[in-house]
């Protein structure tokens, strides 16, 4: 663990593997300190080794996401040791099983929501105060294309995501008279854990990885990119509006 005020402070959920693991290393060799968040401690001291490897630096933090008060009290932790978080990526998530609607297990439901949306929410409400610290914090929340797409059996996935979406416009909006912006993204397809259960029969060596998506989310958070309440969607490598033309 090493002590990097001088860095833009980068907290990164879900970054024991898969896009957060690809995220908090490109964000590490571009010159961030990690706050890895993720329940896997063996996934974490991976990405650590990694961190180490392009010269940066690491905060490892075993945590599930689940726990609202463990996530409170991340904040106050990280208002003590840095008093600021200038980069939040929400990555974390959980695909919930693909089912007919009303044949999807009650806890599956349960555990969607808790994980793509509310430990989100609790994310915004904990750090909140140390965004507004920042001079330019930047927070991009992994979306899906599901959530506009009207796709069978994905509805407990899709309606996770369409919350999402909702909860991150709204902050978006609560910020633009502050030097905090709140974006989403849809990586699309790649080759990804999630990506594998929801479709099994798919060749990975046709996906794009986690890697190719990592430095686009790298330039999603710099100080310079000042967007905010907008999604930018990698297939097409392009930023867009959510809401309907007025």
């Amino acid at each position: 663990m090493t002590e990097a005020t001088d860095k833009r402070i980068a907290v990164v959920t879900g970054a024991s593997r898969g896009i957060g693991f690809a995220t908090a290393v490109a964000l590490a060799k571009a010159g961030h300190h990690i706050v890895a968040v993720a329940r896997t401690q063996g996934g974490l001291e991976e990405l650590d080794d990694a961190i180490t490897a392009v010269g940066g630096s690491a905060t490892l933090v075993p945590l599930d996401l689940t726990q609202g008060d463990k996530i409170d009290q991340l904040g106050a932790a990280l208002d003590q040791r840095f008093g600021r978080v200038d980069v939040l990526v929400g990555n974390a998530g959980v695909l919930g099983g693909l089912s007919p609607v009303g044949h999807i297990p009650l806890h599956k439901w349960d555990q969607a929501f808790a994980i793509n949306v509310t430990a989100n929410y609790r994310l915004i409400r904990s750090l909140d105060p140390l965004l507004r610290a920042s001079s330019a914090a930047r927070c991009v929340f992994v979306s899906s294309a599901a959530s506009w797409k009207d796709r069978p059996f994905w509805g407990v996935y899709a309606a996770t995501k369409a919350a999402l979406n909702s909860l991150v416009l709204a902050y978006a909006a609560e910020m633009v008279n502050f030097t905090v912006t709140a974006n989403l993204l849809n990586p699309g397809p790649l080759r990804t854990r999630m990506r594998a259960q929801a479709m099994p029969g798919e060749d990975p060596e046709t996906l794009k990885t986690p890697e190719d998506l990592a430095p686009h989310i790298v330039a999603m958070v710099a100080p310079e990119e000042s967007r905010t309440g907008a999604l930018y969607d990698f297939p097409t490598q392009t930023w867009m509006k959510l809401q309907p033309p007025q």
